[in-house]
Formats: structure tokens, sequence, C-alpha cells
């Protein structure tokens, strides 16, 4: 039986330490860290967490919890142009790249999340 992308990344370390990369460069970016309530950081990564290890293989505790995914509904309520994608991109950039992982793994990663993120535009500037 082949491996999921979730266990040959590293399974939850990997996602865990990508998200706690993400979320402290999200904290002091000026164009992101007004989106999320004040109280809100850490829920956000937690979801985001779920949600990525279920992505790619791994628990579906997202899923249990939440229900289907629908990332573009969830996230129409927020303001999201080229500006706000641009920033995301820049801070999730340094996060992939943080990461200990083989390149091609890095790569495969990357490439969906620069997918996910331009079909989360739902703004003008």
């Amino acid at each position: 039986m082949s491996q999921t992308f979730y266990e040959r990344a590293g399974g939850e370390k990997t996602f865990n330490d990508l998200v706690s990369h993400f979320y402290a460069l999200v904290a002091v970016n000026p164009i992101l860290r007004p989106m999320y309530p004040e109280n809100d950081l850490h829920g956000a990564g937690r979801r985001l967490q779920m949600f990525l290890e279920q992505y790619w293989g791994g628990p579906t505790t997202y899923s249990d919890e939440r229900g289907h995914p629908r990332l573009r509904k969830r996230h129409a309520q927020f303001h999201i142009s080229q500006k706000e994608h641009d920033a995301w991109l820049v801070c999730m950039k340094d996060a992939v790249n943080g990461l200990e992982i083989a390149d091609d793994l890095k790569s495969e990663l990357w490439q969906y999340l620069e997918a996910a993120a331009a079909a989360m535009i739902n703004a003008a500037e």
C-alpha cells in the first residue's frame, strides 16, 4: 500500500510546523492580521492544520468537526483581493520553505497552495 502525501511529508509534525510558522507571520502582517478576530489566530491555525492534514491524506478531523470544507463559501465573508492573496502567499511561501521535507514534496504542496489561494480571491482591489 502506498503512503499518502501526509505520511511521506512527515505527518502531523510537518503540518503543525507549517501552520505554526505561517501564523507567526500572519500575526505581524499588516494586511493579513486585521482579517482575523483578535482572539482567533489559534483557532484559525487549528482549522487550517486540520484541513490540510485531511486534504493530504491524514486524519478526517476537519470534516468530522466542521463538515465539508467549502473553502470559497467559508472565505466569502472576507475581502480577498489580489493584495490579500499576495500577502497570504508571501507568508505561506516562507512557511513552506522552512519545512524540513524533500523538495518534490514542497513543490507539490506549493502548487496546491497557490491554486487554492487564487480560488479564494473574491474582491477587486
